[in-house]
């Protein structure tokens, strides 16, 4: 058994298609083979991620039709002993068995999992969508809320914000117009500004100048509200200066 043999058994061990020899073998190789380490254990986290997504639970009534049926089968005569030696698979033909069976189980964990990715990102889009819709319908709820109360400013580079707040509903929402991008790697930052301590608000989408945003959490006692630039998933505390502090409306 060569070095080659052992790199291409990754598949075959994953799956457990390898004879017991073959299986020491290759065991004794894969602590000196990072590649191969790595190669494997990806693949049996595949195969075992493809049986937990194909698992089903088999009809009450299998057993019993299976026990039925066995009793209509024939079983093959032995033939000569010569026959049986001559048909008894070689360790060459039990090597290719296993291969084929290894390349089976491989294109049927590509198929699956292919098939469990899509299922994902369709749930994730789904989601997302879902997600979005009832931002929007809060969005809108605070804009025409009965005791919704507005202003707006000017802000740097001729972008123009607006923060509608509704007491009743305890919720902000800050709209702005004509904003530059921030820099690669950085996002807006929103603030409630609780008597000179910032609580975050969440964060704007950066690939927008234009957009409305449901500033996340309570307006409780925050008297105003600020805008900063943070690295990309925001900052616990303000790390810049505001490029936007306004008061909330009464």
């Amino acid at each position: 058994m060569t070095t080659v043999d052992l790199h291409r058994m990754t598949g075959a061990y994953a799956v457990h298609a390898l004879s017991d020899e073959e299986t020491a073998a290759f065991e004794r190789h894969l602590p000196g083979c990072e590649s191969c380490a790595e190669e494997t254990a990806e693949l049996s986290a595949t195969a075992a991620r493809l049986g937990l997504a194909a698992t089903t639970a088999p009809p009450a009534a299998l057993r019993a039709q299976v026990l039925r049926r066995i009793t209509t089968v024939r079983q093959v005569p032995p033939g000569p002993p010569a026959q049986a030696l001559s048909a008894r698979p070689g360790p060459r033909t039990r090597v290719l068995s296993r291969w084929a069976l290894a390349a089976c189980l491989a294109a049927a964990t590509a198929l699956g999992g292919t098939t469990v990715w899509q299922y994902q990102r369709a749930e994730d889009a789904r989601g997302r969508a879902g997600q979005a819709a009832r931002t929007t319908d809060e969005i809108a709820a605070v804009l025409s809320a009965p005791d919704a109360r507005t202003r707006a400013a000017g802000l740097a580079g001729g972008a123009t914000g607006t923060v509608v707040v509704s007491r009743g509903l305890d919720k902000a929402v800050f709209a702005v117009s004509g904003m530059a991008r921030p820099p690669g790697g950085k996002v807006y930052q929103l603030w409630f500004d609780e008597q000179g301590t910032m609580r975050s608000a969440g964060l704007m989408d950066p690939g927008r100048s234009d957009q409305a945003v449901l500033m996340r959490g309570a307006v409780d006692g925050a008297s105003g509200m600020g805008v900063t630039v943070e690295p990309a998933g925001g900052s616990k505390h303000p790390t810049s200066a505001p490029v936007a502090l306004m008061s909330l409306p009464g």
